[in-house]
Parts: structure tokens; sequence; C-alpha cells
């Protein structure tokens, strides 16, 4: 007589009922009839009219920085969906999903020790802030009084300054809650860090659904008057661990206009209009285009992107990127008024992307939701001014698909 067949998943979740196996086979409570489907390890459940649900966290230590231990958290899901993530810098190291086929392959970029990460500056899968962006000479006035800034770019101050948010430990709490799971990430910004004014509680919140979706929070409040603009800089490429770069992908922005930069990539706060330049992806264009343009934007940035679009505001998700070679699509939701689109035209140096690839230029693409860049000097942009009585909150949705 063979063997029973095992479950392939030892337990789940059906209209919020538990499901799972004891020693003799199956057991479960609900009201649905389980239909079962042979597969090669056996035989795995499936509902034809209900989806089934299964979250779990994993975390093992990652490494060590400054004489602490670094750990990865992974969230996996029966769908095939996996994110990785560390507690330094609150970093997404992996984002695993099907492809067309069923393929379950890595669509970010990242390191596989933590010294790289300390030592390289691509700022890959982390939070950055308090202040996202350049800030011109790294200065700024609030308040009646003057604000010198970390300058750790050429003079300007970027992504938070030499110590932001991206090269601290966080705290970290795990919830799972049915078809969901929860990464909290809490971090205590001390008054005067990296120049910043104002004790500033921070939490961020990563949450992946049964849906193959991630979900990105932003949670700030301070003591005093401060500036808060925060985003993720996570690169991805689509074509499934990094096989092609991201030259043939399509992306779609319900962007009008973009903002101008200056020789330095700062904000000269001119709106430019999308129409009839390489910026205009409303009806959608390959990142090619933008590598072999004469505009000027696009030869300043590195002959690609580096900036920020301004979305329209009245369509979700505001953003599609899809992967022909693949099958491939992501779709961005958000609250966020702009969105830098960095086509990673500078991704250069002398280290392996994901333990293997050589780092080279157009590898990936970074959707930076947040609020204008520089925003602190600039009058007609929206405020990143965070008062001792209210609240910071930024929200970015990303849903992978397939076609």
């Amino acid at each position: 007589m063979a063997d029973a067949p095992q479950l392939v998943h030892p337990f789940f979740l059906l209209n919020d009922k538990f499901v799972g196996e004891n020693q003799l086979g199956l057991r479960y409570d609900g009201g649905e009839e389980l239909i079962y489907i042979m597969g090669s390890n056996g035989i795995a459940p499936r509902m034809e009219s209900k989806e089934m649900l299964r979250m779990e966290i994993v975390k093992k230590k990652f490494g060590e920085i400054d004489g602490r231990d670094v750990t990865a958290y992974t969230v996996k899901g029966n769908s095939g969906f996996e994110l990785t993530c560390l507690d330094y810098g609150c970093i997404i190291t992996e984002i695993c999903v099907p492809d067309r086929d069923g393929k379950t392959e890595n669509v970010v970029l990242g390191f596989k020790d933590i010294d790289d990460y300390a030592n390289h500056s691509p700022y890959f899968g982390a939070v950055v802030g308090r202040v996202a962006g350049r800030i011109k000479e790294g200065r700024f006035s609030l308040g009646g009084r003057d604000y010198t800034l970390a300058k750790n770019n050429d003079g300007n101050h970027l992504h938070g300054g030499d110590r932001g948010l991206d090269k601290v430990i966080w705290n970290v709490e795990t919830k799972t809650e049915h078809d969901k799971a929860k990464l909290i990430f809490t971090y205590e910004s001390p008054d005067g860090e990296e120049g910043y004014p104002g004790n500033v509680s921070i939490r961020t919140v990563y949450t992946v659904t049964g849906q193959n979706e991630l979900m990105i929070e932003y949670f700030g409040t301070t003591d005093q008057k401060t500036i808060l603009n925060m985003t993720n800089h996570t690169y991805f490429n689509l074509s499934g661990d990094l096989k092609s770069t991201v030259l043939e992908h399509s992306l779609q922005i319900d962007s009008d206009r973009f903002i101008e930069l200056d020789n330095g990539l700062i904000p000269t706060g001119r709106l430019l209009e999308v129409e009839g330049t390489p910026f205009d992806f409303r009806k959608g264009r390959k990142i090619a285009d933008g590598q072999s343009s004469s505009h000027p934007q696009n030869i300043l940035a590195g002959k690609g992107y580096d900036h920020p679009f301004v979305l329209n505001g009245d369509k979700q998700p505001a953003i599609r990127v899809s992967c022909e070679e693949s099958g491939r699509v992501l779709e961005v939701e958000t609250n966020q008024p702009a969105v830098v689109l960095y086509t990673s035209n500078q991704l250069e140096g002398d280290f392996l992307i994901n333990g293997s690839v050589k780092a080279e230029p157009y590898l990936a693409l970074c959707l930076e939701t947040q609020k204008h860049p520089d925003a602190i000097n600039q009058p007609g942009f929206p405020s990143i001014v965070l008062e001792p009585d209210g609240e910071y909150y930024s929200y970015t949705k990303y849903t992978f698909k397939v076609e």
C-alpha cells in the first residue's frame, strides 16, 4: 500500500477559519468543500471559489555592524511571494515573485553581506530620510532659525546625510493577521541628528498580503518644528534574478509635469510639461527612450532619468511597470504628490549585486514616492514641515501581477 500523500501546506486559513492536518490525515473547520489537486509533492489543497491564505515570518541573523547583530526577516506567503528585509535601515534585500510561467525569482537589487550595505551607498532597498532627495547646500530656515545639515553629496545634503535612517538599526515588532503579515519598525531620531531639529519618533510598517501586495507606511511625530519627507529606495528589475537591464521595461506614470533640475540635480523650482518630451510616460514608454534622448534634462542626469514627476492625483494606481520578457507587472498606488524616477544611470562600482552581478547602469529603476525634493527651499512646493501637534503619514502600495 502506497504511503499516504502529505499536504504541501501544513495549515492555512479559509474564510477566517483554521484549516490543518493531523497525523492521520486532514481535518478542517469551515463550511466550504475542499478540492485537492495532485502535485509533485503530494496533494495541495485548493479552493476553486475562495483563496487560501497563509503567511509566516522567519528571522535569522544577517551579520553584525558596530558590534550589534543585524537581523533579516522573511515574510512568506503561499502565493510564491516572499519579502526579505533587515532591521538595519529597514532595507528590503529581496522580493521574490512568480513570472508568467510560475517561476519565482528576485526582482530587486541588494547585497548578500552587511558590510556591503555599510560600505557602499546606492541605498539599495532602504528607507531614506529624515528628508529624501537633495537639499541645496545642506541649508534651510525654519521658525526664524537657520539650520545646516550634513553635506554628503558634492556640497549638498542627500537622503538624510552621512548616517541617515538607512544606516541605523531599528526596533522590530512582527504581526500576522489572517492573510497579512506586518513588520513594524520604530526608531527615535534624536534632536540634532545629521543637523535636523527635534526629537522625532518614526514608525515604518511593511504589510504583505496574500494578493502579492506590499504596503509601506510611514508615521512620524516631533517635539519641535522640523521637516520630514521619507521614501523607500528599492531598485526594481522585473526580468527576475537580473537577467537583463530595465531598458526594455515599459513604464507608465500619471503625470503631466516633471521638475526641472540644475546641473547638481537640485530642483530649480520650475515645473515642465511632459508633452512632446521623453518625460511623457502617460501612455507608457520604454526606459531606453531616456538613455538615447538628446533632451538636456536626460543628459544632465547621466543619459536617463533622476527626476521628480508631479503626480496628477486622480488615478490609482498612479504608476505601472511591465517586463515583456517575464510577464511581470508592478503597479504602484500612493498618497504622495510626486515620484522620483531613477533609472540607475550612475550605478557603477567595484561590488557585486545580489552576490553575482557586477554593477552597471540601467540595471534597475527606483520609484521614490514622496513630496517634492528640496521643498523646504522652494516656496511653491508642498510643505514638508512637521509641527509638534501634527503627525506625518505616507503610504505606498506595490502590487505584483503577471500578464
